[in-house]
């Protein structure tokens, strides 16, 4: 049985991808902040808050197959409001979080030989909106991180990272909580429609399991063609 450890697993694409996992048959690990979730036969939760404390590593198995870094943020400002303090918690979380796991993780993933990294980022970085500077600087970042340690950890482990339009989710939820709201975001998108947690992570579980082998150093965007046709 293969061992995942998905951080920010409690809610969202997080939540979606351990379900996902479950029904493969794996042994997931998941972290969560607030919104606690009770264990299951093959699914066990543990508390942590990634901006402050390290992970226990005694809750874990000796070998990790899969790590799918989930936390996330959207903050959007015009940027004269854009302030050191804003952005730093945004890194903290998004970057900073996702490095500190990796390196606590990292012999595990090695020992499975054949393990594979998976990190988010956001269709903002590569097509620019406005009042996305905040957000698209850190998950910039991300995009950097996940071809460096591609290309660093090759061949034992790979490293791939999602890029999605907006999805409904708590994450997203002031942007998508009035039926005026849903249409008009469902409107913009080519497939005329919000993406859902599912979508993206049918995509997640695509790449953090073999499925995937062949695939490292990419960043995919599960966004119903909203970062590439325009209509």
């Amino acid at each position: 049985m293969k061992n995942y450890l998905i951080i920010g697993g409690s809610s969202g694409i997080g939540k979606e991808l351990v379900t996902l996992l479950e029904n493969e048959g794996a042994h997931v690990i998941a972290t969560f902040n607030q919104n606690k979730v009770k264990n299951r036969p093959h699914v066990k939760y543990i508390k942590l808050d990634v901006t402050v404390e390290p992970l226990n590593l005694e809750e874990l198995p000796e070998e990790i197959h899969g790590l799918a870094y989930c936390p996330g943020s959207i903050n959007l400002k015009p940027f004269k409001r854009f302030t050191d303090e804003d952005f730093m918690q945004d890194f903290q979380l998004q970057v900073l979080g996702a490095t500190n796991i990796i390196k606590q993780i990292l012999p595990r993933l090695k020992k499975s030989e054949k393990a594979s990294i998976l990190l988010f980022s956001t269709i903002a970085v590569q097509s620019g909106f406005s009042f996305h500077s905040q957000i698209a600087i850190s998950k910039g970042a991300i995009e950097g991180l996940t071809r460096s340690l591609a290309a660093e950890f090759a061949p034992l482990i790979r490293v791939n990272a999602i890029a999605p339009s907006i999805t409904n989710t708590a994450l997203a939820s002031r942007f998508l909580n009035t039926p005026e709201k849903l249409n008009l975001q469902a409107q913009r998108n080519p497939l005329k429609r919000i993406g859902k947690a599912n979508d993206v992570a049918e995509a997640a579980l695509f790449l953090i399991t073999p499925k995937s082998s062949w695939i490292t150093g990419q960043i995919f965007h599960v966004d119903g063609g909203d970062s590439k046709i325009k209509q």
